[in-house]
């Protein structure tokens, strides 16, 4: 009688290789369809493979930001703490991981734990300024509502500034301020010293003096911020339309052309503008409400607003 037949041999991982190059016309340029789990030669169109299996995370994620969070069982790290998150931190909830109160006798206990754990954080003298200055960082951005990515930043060129010892001899506040600073013009997120200063409890020629500084010993190079960068964010406070929006930026494009933004301050040229736009689109606004918009002051706006109309000739009914 003929022997019956075993089970049949596992296949030799040379069979289970994914093929490099296709058998059809030799080409090498595979293409992997996880949507229909095919592999195709992008050459022939040949399917080389099919019900291939997707090893990705079962999760979606709609942008770069979701996608880190999701891609990581903790909290990501950031620059913006002094030890970039990487260290443990005792909630201030009296409660077990299960979520009951702990009780009264045991609650000396975790107030010394969590005392000792805020101490052991900040090392040496260098932590403790980065702590300071950070959390100093995130107040001023907290209060001027700058984006994530501000932040970041410029905790990334306070790190930079503490590296290359420019700290020495120099507020820890003014640094912070100047760092934030270079950190809007870097990321296209235009504060001027001014709103900074108020925020901060630095005047604003230090913090013009820390930054021109620290742009020298850094080598930061940052261009000079324009007219137009300014426009968005006032029309945006004053409520006007997009298209009051569109028309200061004509008006910008036209006095750039011809030179009559040279030698002037950004936000009055701008402020400028978005008046003459307003009156052109019907959705007037008054010098005083633009100008406290803009930080400038109703004399500025009438200079600049004069100097625009007359040398490009714009038809604006007061």
């Amino acid at each position: 009688m003929p022997a019956e037949a075993g089970p049949p041999e596992p296949p030799t991982p040379a069979e289970n290789a994914v093929p490099t190059r296709c058998p059809g016309c030799g080409s090498n340029h595979l293409t992997r369809d996880y949507e229909k789990g095919e592999l195709v030669c992008d050459e022939c169109g040949l399917v080389l493979e099919e019900g291939m299996i997707d090893q990705g995370p079962d999760w979606r994620a709609f942008d770069a930001e979701q996608g880190e969070k999701r891609a990581r069982a903790g909290a990501p790290t950031t620059l913006t703490i002094h030890d970039k998150g990487l260290s443990t931190e005792i909630g201030w909830k009296n409660k077990d991981p299960y979520g009951k109160s702990i009780p009264t006798r045991n609650r000396a206990q975790l107030y010394r734990l969590r005392k000792w754990q805020r101490r052991i954080r900040v090392s040496n003298a260098t932590e403790r300024n980065l702590a300071f200055a950070l959390a100093e960082l995130d107040r001023i951005a907290s209060a001027m509502n700058l984006p994530r990515n501000v932040r970041e930043t410029a905790a990334m060129i306070y790190r930079k500034a503490v590296n290359h010892n420019l700290i020495r001899g120099r507020s820890i506040e003014g640094v912070v301020a100047a760092s934030l600073y270079g950190s809007c013009r870097q990321c296209n997120v235009p504060r001027t010293l001014d709103e900074i200063a108020s925020k901060s409890h630095i005047g604003r020629k230090e913090i013009g003096r820390t930054y021109r500084f620290m742009t020298r010993e850094l080598k930061l190079r940052l261009l000079p911020t324009r007219p137009q960068d300014y426009v968005q964010r006032f029309c945006s406070e004053l409520k006007l339309k997009g298209e009051v929006q569109t028309k200061a930026n004509d008006i910008l494009k036209l006095a750039t052309e011809r030179e009559l933004t040279s030698g002037r301050g950004p936000t009055g040229v701008s402020a400028a503008a978005i008046y003459i736009a307003s009156l052109q689109c019907g959705e007037r606004r008054t010098q005083r409400e633009v100008a406290e918009v803009a930080g400038v002051t109703e004399v500025t706006i009438r200079n600049r607003y004069k100097e625009i109309t007359e040398k490009l000739n714009l038809p604006v009914t007061l």
